[in-house]
């Protein structure tokens, strides 16, 4: 054996894993086909929103609640500053999925938050224009974590516990054998007991069997404008927010407050059309900043509505839009589907990783993310 466990992907899902599993002592061999942190794939961007009052389902809520203890401990071992609480505003009409759901969250789990209306938004938050008919679900718990640093500092401390780090090599297999599994790249073949297959926009691009699931890999911009008013849109002013703009088909506008202290980073996520990630397009097109910069002009007033710079990331999503977490052969566990919404889980999905490689189960409740989901029958319906 070349490790107790080898982990196929070095992003967000990937390099916690491979922290985690550090942590308890495992051997572990990491594998990543750039260098992370690295602007090819999902983690990247300079800041991720991270919330509480989760509209997507209250079934995340106790993962989310865990995980900021956990980036709390990553901070403390590697001396990284990666999370800034900046408080959240979830926005739209009181029936869209972004009010209604986070509300919902709130409500079951007890979760302190505020409703406003449109004028109590922009007297204390004043850079936020909502229309008169949309509202705001306001909590503190809420903030944003920095990818890259956080990326960087899990894999320091995880080389630094004695991981090793392989980059610059594409996997081209993941395999049971007899004994354990085996990871085909960099020209050798590498032997474990466990895998964890966390390989982002190429999870299924043939690595492994047994991931009966159609993950669609669409490319989005991140777009950065630069505030008329600076102060407006510091930590301390400004919380991170998800509108629910509405449309068909429907637009989320999203943003933060300023990071660098010069610009503020707004994206508007539509629904695109499946790419390949080999053949993503990564030149920025007038057209990518088009939604981006009409957003602002209304949402954000005190922005210039001239863009600063953007740049592209690709999300890679399941097809009911929650995670794919568990095993798909012995021995092998895939982490998949966390684009759009996965960041901030990072550190606790690392742990549940490290828990199906030791034990083969955990003590979260990860039933709903199960791979087996989306298996179908050999009429095509689902089983």
């Amino acid at each position: 054996m070349d490790a107790d466990v080898l982990v196929v992907g070095l992003g967000a899902m990937g390099s916690m894993t491979l922290w985690q599993l550090a942590r308890r002592g495992a051997s572990v061999v990491g594998f990543d086909r750039f260098e992370p942190p690295h602007a090819f794939g999902s983690s990247h961007g300079e800041s991720r929103i991270i919330r509480t009052a989760y509209y997507e389902g209250p079934g995340y809520v106790p993962l989310v609640r865990e995980a900021f203890g956990l980036w709390r401990e990553l901070e403390g071992e590697s001396g990284v500053s990666i999370l800034t609480m900046t408080g959240a505003l979830m926005i739209g009409r009181p029936s869209s999925d972004v009010v209604a759901g986070a509300l919902a969250s709130a409500r079951e789990h007890g979760l302190e938050h505020e409703v406003l209306d449109a004028a109590e938004v922009h007297r204390r938050f004043p850079r936020q224009r909502l229309l008169d008919d949309e509202v705001a679900v306001h909590e503190a718990a809420a903030g944003f974590v920095r990818p890259e640093a956080a990326i960087a500092a899990a894999l320091g401390r995880a080389e630094a516990l004695g991981a090793r780090i392989l980059t610059g090599d594409a996997v081209e297999r993941v395999e049971p054998v007899p004994v354990g599994v085996q990871v085909r790249a960099a020209g050798r073949t590498w032997r474990g007991r466990h895998a964890v297959v966390c390989a982002g926009a190429w999870n299924s691009a043939g690595l492994v069997d047994g991931l009966d699931v159609k993950l669609e890999v669409t490319r989005q911009c991140m777009v950065w404008f630069r505030p008329r008013t600076p102060a407006l849109h510091a930590p301390d002013r400004a919380p991170v927010f998800v509108h629910d703009i509405g449309g068909s088909p429907a637009l989320f506008g999203y943003g933060f407050p300023s990071v660098d202290g010069e610009t503020v980073k707004i994206g508007v996520v539509a629904a695109t059309a499946p790419q390949d990630p080999e053949a993503i397009d990564r030149v920025i097109h007038p057209a990518d900043l088009e939604a981006a910069a009409k957003y602002v002009q209304t949402a954000l007033p005190d922005l210039d509505p001239t863009p600063v710079r953007a740049v592209v990331c690709l999300q890679e999503s399941s097809p009911d839009r929650h995670f794919v977490i568990g095993a798909v052969a012995p021995d092998i566990t895939v982490l998949a589907g966390f684009s759009g919404h996965g960041f901030k889980f990072a550190p606790v999905i690392g742990d549940i990783a490290a828990d199906l490689a030791f034990e083969g189960t955990t003590s979260r409740s990860i039933a709903p993310f199960s791979p087996q989901r989306f298996a179908r029958d050999l009429h095509g319906s689902r089983a």
